[in-house]
């Protein structure tokens, strides 16, 4: 991909080249007239896409980040604007349960209801070996990638009925781990295993549960979290040979969060460039 390297979290206006989330290609279709999502990790990358998509296709947002991500996500903020859609911007650290919990209060407060929640929000930090993951980088990859995911989705039920839609943002490394992203590896597998039973355990309820697979996605989380050499041949080792943009995944969550997917529950989607998974 080339580029050139950042400090984590990364920052759209910073990518070389810049990503692609769709703010000049998406198109709507009325997909999710009236409905209210909340998107973690809402403010650049897949998150960035999904929430242009979303409101292009008619629903109000509610939209998670990082307190260092607010130019980002102002910049979301407008084009969901743009799209004649509400937007209601939450900055905050989601390793920390109680702001997970004022999350979902505050969109609930904004709103009234959650009709999609999508937990997109991610860490990662390429090492070499388990000797070389510090302990508090093992503890913030589980509390961003898994226990915020607990602890928004835990919050969020009590709020959705039925046709609710739950997406979760796992990763082509559930299923094919590469050693250096071993944390990250680990909590994307439970994301897998954690939506599959969330699917079994709500579908008397009328709430559908779904992931997404992803394989490598151009984001500001490459050029942050990678090693140059990494970042220049990233995504060159799939079947069609190059990275993922953010925009090609937003379809896949739109249809995973309409009425159209009604009898979707249970799924995990790949979005690889053909790398497949089991």
């Amino acid at each position: 991909m080339g580029g050139h390297q950042q400090e984590h979290p990364g920052h759209e206006h910073l990518m070389s080249p810049l990503t692609d989330c769709g703010e000049e290609s998406y198109r709507g279709h009325g997909r999710l007239t009236g409905k209210i999502a909340l998107i973690t990790g809402g403010d650049s990358g897949i998150g960035r896409a999904v929430a242009i998509a979303f409101a292009r296709e008619g629903a109000d947002l509610v939209i998670a980040h990082l307190p260092a991500e607010e130019e980002d996500g102002r910049e979301v903020e407008r084009l969901v604007t743009e799209a004649g859609r509400t937007a209601v911007r939450v900055p905050g650290d989601l390793s920390d349960p109680q702001a997970c919990r004022d999350l979902v209060a505050r969109t609930v407060e904004a709103f009234g209801r959650i009709d999609v929640l999508v937990n997109n929000a991610a860490f990662q930090m390429v090492r070499p070996s388990l000797e070389d993951v510090p302990d508090e980088e093992w503890d913030r990859t589980i509390a961003v990638n898994l226990d915020a995911l607990f602890h928004v989705t835990k919050a969020a039920l009590p709020h959705m009925g039925a046709g609710g839609s739950i997406i979760n943002t796992t990763s082509v490394n559930s299923d094919n781990p590469p050693p250096g992203l071993i944390a990250y590896d680990a909590t994307k597998a439970g994301i897998a295993n954690f939506t599959a039973a969330l699917a079994r355990q709500y579908g008397e309820r009328g709430i559908r549960a779904n992931s997404v697979a992803p394989g490598p996605i151009w984001t500001p989380l490459i050029p942050a979290t990678m090693p140059a050499e990494d970042v220049e041949g990233f995504g060159k080792d799939t079947p069609l040979g190059r990275a993922g943009q953010p925009a090609e995944l937003a379809p896949v969550y739109v249809l995973l969060a309409s009425d159209e997917a009604s009898y979707v529950s249970g799924a995990r989607i790949a979005v690889t460039g053909g790398t497949p998974i089991l």
